[in-house]
């Protein structure tokens, strides 16, 4: 497993700084802090399960799943952007989403509903998840390959996605260089896994646009432009159509790489908003989840 330096390209502080005059730092926005707060649950798991030993069980799990391609079949079947159903029960800008969290009973819903693929949300202090909820749907039989939903910062997190039943992992260009981006696709798709690359940005897509070739294989990896700000959680659903129009939005469209619109979407216009801007997928969370019949929540989005 190589280490990669950090890069001027990222912002976002990896670690908190040395402490001054007894004044202990403070992170500079909410993605900064639950990236700080990753360091101490790695060192954590590293100590539980050393990394060579979450790599054997991730490379003696069951296959991965097709993501790209069962995204693209939905797409295909219905006329409509494939749908990314999350599974979450509480959100740093939210609170609480889901009072009486059963993550088998939304996944169900969501895959009646007409999900093509599911993002779990692992991140336990932040969103009240974990790395057992990917496993425990697979377990109950869900068929839609699953999306870890975490703040990768180290190959010891696509592992343990790995090991616990992911298809698809989640990468984020405001936190990781593009040697890191380089570095952890390629392990992901090393154990079956497609990567969904996350931007928020004309910029950060210009970033992953240029990564090399292999990086980009259209049959498993795509590109997530989220129009939610990590650093301060505002949503604006026009940064998806801006992105899309830029060069780099071209440039990835031109590769057949598939582009998801993330957050924001609540109603069917919305919906048509995203496929007009030359989104083949979305992903969504709030509108559906909070939903006590995810089904019911799903079908009305997909009307």
């Amino acid at each position: 497993m190589r280490r990669i330096p950090m890069s001027s390209e990222v912002f976002i502080r990896r670690h908190p700084p040395a402490v001054v005059s007894g004044q202990t730092p403070a992170a500079h926005n909410i993605l900064e802090d639950i990236v700080w707060h990753k360091a101490g649950e790695i060192a954590a798991w590293r100590l539980a399960e050393p990394y060579e030993a979450i790599d054997a069980r991730a490379r003696h799990a069951s296959p991965a799943r097709d993501f790209v391609g069962a995204l693209a079949a939905a797409a295909k079947k219905t006329g409509r952007p494939g749908l990314i159903a999350e599974i979450k029960k509480s959100s740093p800008s939210r609170g609480i989403l889901q009072p009486n969290f059963d993550p088998v009973r939304i996944a169900r819903g969501y895959e009646a509903g007409g999900a093509a693929c599911l993002s779990i949300l692992t991140d336990e202090r932040y969103f009240g998840g974990c790395f057992e909820n990917l496993s425990t749907v697979r377990g109950a039989g869900v068929s839609c390959p699953l999306l870890c939903k975490e703040f990768v910062v180290d190959e010891y997190q696509i592992a343990r996605a790995r090991a616990f039943g992911a298809d698809a992992v989640l990468l984020i260009a405001a936190v990781l260089s593009s040697a890191e981006l380089a570095s952890l696709t390629a392990a992901a798709h090393g154990r079956g896994m497609a990567a969904l690359l996350e931007v928020h940005s004309a910029e950060e897509a210009a970033r992953v646009a240029a990564l090399p070739e292999v990086c980009l294989n259209p049959a498993r990896t795509l590109v997530g432009v989220n129009a939610r700000d990590l650093t301060t959680f505002k949503v604006d659903l026009g940064i998806l159509e801006r992105v899309a129009a830029s060069p780099a939005g071209h440039a990835l469209l031109h590769r057949n790489v598939c582009l998801v619109g993330e957050s924001g979407i609540f109603t069917p216009e919305d919906v048509k908003r995203v496929q007009q801007a030359r989104f083949g997928a979305m992903l969504v969370g709030e509108s559906v989840v909070k939903q006590g019949d995810t089904e019911a929540a799903v079908r009305q989005l997909l009307a």
